[in-house]
């Protein structure tokens, strides 16, 4: 099971592999129950694991600014 893969919410790279995935799906009704779209799929998945990294990663960054700006002001109101 994958994340919600609206276009939207992805990077073009990872848009192309899950178009190719949603064709493959589309084209192999049955087929694709027997793995035939799995190393598509598996390429998806990697590609949306490493957009959630980079999330992750850019979050975290945002996260420990705030948390300077917020230590700043405390040590502010604490001099004052």
């Amino acid at each position: 099971m994958h994340t919600d893969l609206s276009s939207h919410l992805h990077t073009p790279a990872c848009n192309k592999l899950i178009e190719e995935l949603q064709a493959c799906h589309e084209n192999n009704a049955f087929a694709k129950f027997v793995g035939v779209c799995n190393s598509i799929d598996d390429k998806v998945v990697k590609c949306l694991k490493g957009e959630r990294i980079a999330r992750s990663a850019a979050n975290r960054a945002k996260a420990r600014e705030r948390q300077a700006k917020y230590k700043e002001k405390l040590l502010q109101q604490e001099s004052n």
